[in-house]
């Protein structure tokens, strides 16, 4: 019989890192099995091989986490927007999580459960029936070691970690903010200490913003918890892209959002940068959310190399700080393969007529606001006529 592998806690409680995993919603689009805007994940019943093999892929790049695919897969999400197989939530969410319980097995990563914010919330439905769907949603996760959740309000976030919390499985509780904090302006640290106090033993943040960004905001979160005398372990899973640009609401407020993100990708050396930064200030939970793929994870699999005590597999076809390139054809190349050529790069963007930076949308539209209620149906042009309007009136107060 196998043994049996160290759980989060033990793992972090015990100082060790746990690197998660990278961005499934943004990769698969790409690469062809998700659609952009309902963002759900029925590929884990339509195409789970791509599903597994990113899995596989993150894996091999060092991350000790494989989250279930589960992102958006709530019924009140499904119904909501142009899903159009009529998958149930428990379809997707029991196929996501077979699917990422298969390829944990094949390494020493553990299974995560993604619970997400909801229509519902933003539909102001009561707290009991929010509540409601994410103890279905709980009731759909199979043999996981432990939960995750990620939100944009720490109100609804509270909620599904008293739900959560009654698996009697160890809860993350990761909000998708800032150092403005959440929708409603709620700082950092107060966002932690609401969550530790509902149950979460890992609190963080992802998605929205940059690595550094996002590291800036989980040490606030840190600060606000150790000031209240509370304990817990931190963790962050930015996105894979500069958003200096941003405001409150991140990148989904840029005008490249979602298909014109490329330019701001961040490069594997940002990602040693970013793993360094996080382990400085104390996080040990180090991963990814949209946009980084395997490669950015085995960069930060590779600066944390010494602390973890090992490289990731995918090393094996990487040299360290751009040393294969000394088997380069090409001599001006191969005077590429040293570290301070590749720690102090300057990537030009290669587009002569672009701005360096953009003007985020913020229409401040978040819970409460008619435009998200709701709708099973596609948008109607005369919704896209009122909604454009809105975008007038916002462009013009800016």
């Amino acid at each position: 019989m196998a043994p049996t592998k160290k759980g989060i806690l033990e793992r972090l409680n015990a100082g060790e890192i746990v690197i998660g995993d990278g961005g499934f919603v943004f990769a698969l689009e790409k690469r062809g099995y998700v659609k952009a805007g309902p963002w759900t994940p029925e590929a884990t019943v339509t195409h789970p091989e791509a599903v597994r093999q990113l899995h596989r892929e993150f894996l091999r790049a060092g991350a000790n986490v494989m989250q279930a695919f589960t992102f958006y897969a709530s019924d009140d999400k499904l119904e909501n927007r142009g899903q159009t197989l009529k998958l149930t939530g428990a379809q997707i969410n029991e196929a996501a999580c077979d699917l990422a319980r298969e390829v944990a097995n094949e390494g020493d990563a553990l299974v995560a459960g993604g619970v997400c914010q909801t229509p519902s919330y933003l539909s102001c439905k009561s707290e009991p029936e929010v509540k409601a769907i994410f103890k279905k949603q709980l009731d759909q996760k199979n043999n996981l070691i432990f939960l995750y959740l990620y939100f944009e309000h720490v109100e609804e976030a509270e909620w599904a970690v008293q739900v959560l919390k009654t698996s009697g499985k160890p809860v993350a509780a990761s909000l998708c903010i800032g150092p403005e904090g959440d929708m409603h302006g709620v700082s950092p640290a107060e966002c932690a200490v609401r969550l530790v106090k509902a149950g979460a033993q890992i609190v963080g943040v992802n998605c929205h913003f940059d690595p550094m960004t996002c590291v800036k905001a989980v040490k606030m979160m840190k600060e606000g918890v150790e000031k209240a005398g509370l304990k817990a372990q931190y963790m962050v899973q930015p996105l894979a892209y500069h958003t200096p640009d941003c405001n409150c609401q991140g990148f989904i407020d840029l005008p490249e959002f979602p298909f014109a993100l490329e330019p701001r990708i961040l490069t594997r050396w940002d990602m040693h940068q970013y793993a360094r930064e996080a382990y400085n200030a104390g996080i040990r939970y180090i991963g990814g959310c949209c946009g980084y793929e395997p490669y950015h994870i085995r960069a930060v699999a590779e600066e944390l190399a010494k602390e973890r005590g090992f490289l990731p597999a995918a090393s094996e076809k990487h040299g360290l700080w751009g040393s294969a390139l000394e088997m380069h054809t090409k001599p001006w190349v191969r005077a590429r393969a040293r570290r301070d050529y590749w720690e102090n790069i300057r990537p030009a963007s290669g587009r002569p007529q672009c701005p360096s930076l953009s003007t985020p949308e913020g229409w401040g539209v978040t819970k409460g606001h008619s435009e998200l209620v709701q709708h099973k149906e596609a948008t109607s042009a005369q919704e896209m006529n009122r909604v454009l309007e809105m975008q007038k009136k916002a462009k013009s107060s800016a």
